[in-house]
């Protein structure tokens, strides 16, 4: 969970735009979630992360995103950028987009796999289409397995901004492996 707040410092004054913003950002322990990764397939893990029966990954605190729906195969991300996601230029920095689309293909690939399981990014491409800002949001980013496998599996995926367009694209390979018992 990510909270933003605005001072106003003492070089402002009534009636002007505050020129200092401040983000909290709050997150549960990650260990609460990983202690059921070798007990519940992908798809229940993340339905019950949904649900707010496990705590979301700490990333989601950072970018603010949470997870909209769970499938077999697909997986879909909320996301409202603001002003603390701008870059130089004044538009949401590329990396949140990337990031969501990586969540997105990653969790795809998770509700495919068995209780015990885990996987990581081999390689993402993203096609930027379109400028995101802060009124752009809510984004909701789509993750599409387009071929599983036992080691490798493949994943395909877009953000939507709040008027229905697309504004980025994405394709990625992702690994599979066994996850080491703690």
């Amino acid at each position: 969970m990510s909270t933003n707040s605005t001072t106003n410092p003492t070089n402002s004054t009534a009636g002007e735009s505050p020129s200092t913003h401040e983000t909290t950002v709050t997150w549960t322990d990650p260990a609460k979630a990983l202690a059921h990764l070798p007990t519940l397939d992908g798809i229940d893990y993340l339905r019950r992360m949904a649900a707010g029966e496990i705590p979301g990954a700490p990333i989601g605190a950072h970018v603010g995103m949470e997870i909209a729906e769970v499938g077999e195969g697909t997986v879909t991300f909320r996301s409202h950028p603001d002003e603390s996601h701008y870059n130089p230029i004044g538009m949401v920095h590329g990396g949140l987009v990337c990031t969501l689309l990586d969540s997105a293909l990653g969790c795809a690939v998770h509700t495919t796999l068995p209780a015990g399981t885990g996987y990581t990014s081999i390689e993402i491409k993203v096609n930027y289409l379109r400028p995101v800002s802060k009124d752009s949001g809510p984004l909701l980013c789509t993750g599409r397995v387009t071929k599983s496998g036992r080691r490798v599996s493949f994943a395909e995926g877009e953000v939507i901004d709040n008027s229905g367009k697309t504004v980025a694209t994405a394709s990625g390979s992702l690994l599979i492996f066994p996850l080491e018992a703690s």
